[in-house]
């Protein structure tokens, strides 16, 4: 069974997880949980009969591979749709500046065109200048329009004919665009949503199979390290390192003569 099939095998048991169960990848990322729980289970079937005697319950050992695989299929998918957000939001980022850029000067452009039209000047004025994306997008479609009905006064000035067409495409990308964005945001919180599901889903595993191993075998130097977390353990111990490396360096600085 694919990963994509484990995701949609639990899609209906992780949907109903309370909010306040469902937890967020913080000190272990989720790549780290998903190999740990393929080697937790490989630790554990070596310890079926005496894990089981003490009240674990066997079936979240062998659900362990599928809550993994599909756990490594909601990050991938995030992933996925976080990357792609980045994507349009640095493409929407260049094109309303284009946008913004486009609608001041074409206001500029026009005021001077029809400053001895009162009744057009007033149309500008109604037309919004507010610093907001849907508002400078239907601006630029409102200024192509009001520009086409008075060439004649735009080609007096030697306004170029062209920032008219240029307006309008303008206007139908950013909307376009837009739509997009707000989409791809809403996609990136519902694939955030669903990896912290599955993950919390995981982790429950996880916790109980650990917190049973580690009673079992508290006196058990060889089995007891399998039912610890490898990579808080590296990190804890890369911490230490750090911190007796910096008091070193402070001990020495203490013992160094100082400069006369």
């Amino acid at each position: 069974m694919s990963n994509r099939e484990n995701l949609d095998k639990i899609l209906d048991i992780i949907s109903a997880i309370d909010d306040k169960r469902i937890k967020t990848p913080k000190h272990v990322p989720a790549s780290a949980c998903v190999m740990e729980a393929v080697t937790l289970y490989h630790w554990a079937s070596k310890d079926k009969e005496a894990l089981i005697a003490h009240g674990l319950n066997w079936e979240l050992v062998e659900d362990l591979l599928v809550r993994q695989e599909a756990l490594a299929e909601a990050e991938a998918i995030w992933n996925s749709q976080w990357v792609g957000r980045k994507e349009l939001a640095s493409e929407w980022d260049s094109l309303s500046a284009f946008g913004y850029e486009l609608r001041d000067r074409l206001l500029a452009d026009y005021r001077f065109a029809f400053r001895n039209q009162r009744d057009l000047l007033l149309t500008l004025k109604r037309i919004s200048t507010k610093k907001n994306h849907p508002t400078m997008i239907q601006d630029l479609n409102d200024l192509s329009v009001l520009g086409r009905g008075h060439r004649p006064l735009l080609e007096a000035v030697r306004f170029d004919i062209s920032l008219l067409e240029k307006a309008a495409q303008a206007s139908w990308d950013l909307t376009a665009l837009l739509a997009k964005t707000t989409t791809a945001r809403m996609n990136v919180g519902e694939g955030k949503r669903i990896r912290d599901q599955v993950y919390t889903y995981l982790k429950e595993a996880v916790d109980e199979i650990r917190r049973t191993g580690q009673y079992v075998f508290r006196h058990d130097k060889e089995r007891l390290p399998g039912y610890n977390c490898d990579h808080l353990r590296q990190a804890n111990m890369r911490r230490a390192r750090a911190r007796k490396s910096k008091m070193a360096k402070q001990e020495k600085q203490k013992e160094s003569p100082k400069a006369t």
